[in-house]
């Protein structure tokens, strides 16, 4: 049986469908209406490139001044520790 899917309803079984985990029937047309969606094409995309995008913007070091100079910024709007 043929499923009307939209951009609404595509979104209820995202987790699902990137995970390969829909019956056949169900992936057939999520596949469908995702080739001919721009949008849902691109939000996809988004998604799965979201690990990424993650690793990359977290995996640099502060140069170590920097890093003095922000924890010693934080401590001061911190304040004294309490006992």
């Amino acid at each position: 049986m043929k499923r009307d899917v939209a951009c609404a309803s595509g979104v209820e079984v995202l987790m699902d469908y990137l995970e390969g985990v829909l019956p056949a029937d169900v992936r057939a047309d999520v596949d469908e209406h995702v080739a001919a969606c721009e949008r849902c094409t691109a939000f996809i995309a988004a998604y799965r490139e979201t690990p990424r995008i993650a690793r990359e913007a977290t995996s640099f070091e502060l140069p170590k001044e920097l890093g003095d100079s922000l924890m010693a910024f934080l401590r001061a709007k911190r304040g004294p520790p309490e006992r």
